[in-house]
This record gives structure tokens, sequence and C-alpha cells, in this order.
């Protein structure tokens, strides 16, 4: 099976958990600026949540650009990855409407460690279809950052219990490495591209 249809369908989840987290925006019912800031932990966790969500969605996307095929074990981890994503808008809203209180910002960060266990879950199960030799293999190479992501995200869980304000800065610290672009697998699409044409001028 070709990764279309999967990319399609992850996208298509994705742009809904976006579109429900923005509807759990309520308006304030005053057009002051004190209103407004006294949303500011739901804002807050809203753009946290969505720069997350766009940073799986870049990465899935650029995965599948090296994916050739889609086994029953790929689609089940994929369902997985969604599963955990799907709860992202649950866990934005209890956390920001109750200001980042310790019990919801450490299921927020439980949330994160899911889904990031499941991102490492589907690469690990594409690797295993395509070859340690595949080009998504040979751009991951030693993955520091997939693999700690998830010691970060335990960290930021039992900093909750400590001060919810630490555990919260580690989820924004996690985000920060991420949202920093990651060239690797572009540059190895960029060079498979460019090999043909290499050696039809030779």
């Amino acid at each position: 099976m070709s990764t279309g249809r999967m990319e399609a369908f992850s996208d298509g989840v994705i742009a809904i958990l976006i579109t429900i987290m923005v509807l759990e925006l309520k308006v304030p019912d005053d057009a002051t600026w004190e209103a407004l800031r006294d949303l500011w932990p739901v804002l807050v966790s809203y753009v946290l949540s969505f720069i997350y969500l766009g940073i799986y969605w870049n990465n899935h996307h650029h995965m599948l650009q090296v994916t050739t095929r889609v086994s029953g074990l790929v689609l089940w981890a994929n369902l997985h990855l969604l599963f955990w994503l799907s709860l992202v808008p649950f866990t934005t809203a209890w956390m920001g409407e109750n200001s980042f209180a310790a019990i919801p910002a450490a299921v927020y960060g439980i949330t994160l460690l899911g889904a990031a266990l499941a991102y490492y879950a589907l690469q690990t199960s594409i690797i295993r279809d395509e070859g340690r030799d595949s080009v998504l293999a040979t751009a991951i190479g030693g993955d520091l950052k997939g693999k700690a992501s998830p010691l970060l995200y335990s960290l930021g869980i039992a900093l909750c219990c400590v001060n919810r304000w630490l555990g919260f800065a580690i989820y924004v610290l996690v985000a920060l490495i991420w949202l920093v672009p990651d060239r690797r697998v572009e540059r190895m699409i960029a060079a498979a591209s460019s090999t043909p044409a290499a050696v039809e001028s030779t």
C-alpha cells in the first residue's frame, strides 16, 4: 500500500484537532484588555499545543516522503500516534482552564509523552519495513532528539508535582528543540533526487 491514503487521513485528523482546540477558545464577555488578560492561561495552552501539532504534522509529512510502502503494522502504529494526538485538545483545555494546575499539567505531559513514544514506534516500524539502509534510517541516524524527548517529558511530569511552572517550562523547552527545523530528511531527499541528474550528466 502506498503512503498517500495514510498521510491524507492523518492530515485530516490533525486539521480537525486544531479546529477543535480553537473552538474551545471562549470569546470574552467584555471588550477590554482586562477581559483578554484573564484568558492568558487558555491562550498560552492553545499556542503551545498548536505548535506541537504543527511539529508532528511537519515531521510526519517528511517521514512519509521517504517511505515507499505502508504495512499493517505501520497503519496501526500511525493510529496509535493519532490516538495520543487526539487527546491534545482535551488536555490543553483542562490545563488552560485550570491555570496550569499541577494535575492537569502533569496529564498534559503524559499526553505529550505518549505521542512521543507513539511517533518513535511509528518511525521504528517504518524503518523495520524499509530496511536499515533506507533513506529514513540514514537520515534519522542516532536520533538524539527522538530519544531525549521522552526523558524530558518524564522529567516535566515529575516536576509538575513539585512546581508546575518548572514542568511547563520543560514542555516549552522540548517544543523549542523540535521547532528548530530538522533538515536531515530534506537533505536526504535532495541528495537522492540529485543523484540521477548527476549520473546523466557524466
